[in-house]
Formats: C-alpha cells, structure tokens, sequence
C-alpha cells in the first residue's frame, strides 16, 4: 500500500467501521437515558422509566394488533362470499358508518379521533383489495 491515494482511503474505511462499532452503544444510550421531560403517565403512571420499556409495550400491542388483523382478515373473507362481484366490494356507506363508530369510540378512550380515522381508512383500503382477490380467487376455484 505504498501508493498515496490508498491512504485517504484507508482511514475512511477505519473511520466508518469505528461508527458502525459504536452504533449499537449509542442506540442502547437512547434506549436507557432517562426521559428529557415529564414524568410517567401510561398504565396509571407505573409506565415508562425508560425508551426501552416503552419500545417493549409498543411491540407487545403490536402482537395484539396483528393477531386482532388476521382474526377480521377471516371475516373479510367471508364478506366477499355474499358479494355479487369484485366491486360490490367498496360500500362507501358502510365505510363512512365504520369511521364514524371508530371515531366515538376514539374520542371515549382518549384516542385521537384523527388518529383512528387514517389508522382505519387505511386498514379499510388494505383489507378491500384483500377481499377483492380473495374473491377473484374463489371464483377461479371449480366447485367453489
């Protein structure tokens, strides 16, 4: 390595890998620091010392929402065995109905109304392609 052009580039190798080594510290250090302001308010305040303990609950809820995401994704299946055709599909009514339900009962656990609103447009949407291949599917299925 004797050509002068390798050693500018050998320290930049060295400097990248030294961040990435450090990396993880400093994730861990963002995980455990104590919170910048406040005090603890989730679970009646016995919840969160730490950005870790919040992470945990996060992905323990997360858990629960797929598990609740699959569980609908079964009766939306079973939906479009009632429906005439793919774009029976969309019910705008039945949509505007479900976010309004979804809405109040945002607003009756200290949701963010809005919140739940896009959160469910989206699932809505995700889950309305879902049913219309689900129902594209079965038709091409003989003895249906």
């Amino acid at each position: 390595m004797s050509d002068p052009g390798h050693g500018p580039m050998l320290r930049k190798i060295v400097l990248a890998l030294l961040l990435l080594a450090a990396l993880p510290s400093l994730a861990d250090d963002a995980a455990t620091r104590p919170a910048a302001w406040g005090s603890p308010s989730a679970n009646g305040g016995k919840c969160c010392a730490s950005l870790s303990e919040v992470r945990e609950n996060i992905d323990r809820i997360d858990r629960d929402l797929v598990r609740l995401m699959a569980e609908r994704q079964q009766y939306v299946g079973e939906a479009g065995r009632f429906k005439k055709d793919p774009a029976a599909v969309s019910d705008p009514k039945r949509v505007d109905a479900v976010i309004a339900k979804v809405r109040a009962d945002a607003a009756a656990q200290n949701l963010d109304p809005t919140v739940a609103e896009k959160t469910f447009r989206a699932m809505i949407a995700a889950f309305e392609d879902f049913e219309r291949a689900e129902w594209t599917a079965r038709q091409a299925q003989p003895g249906r």
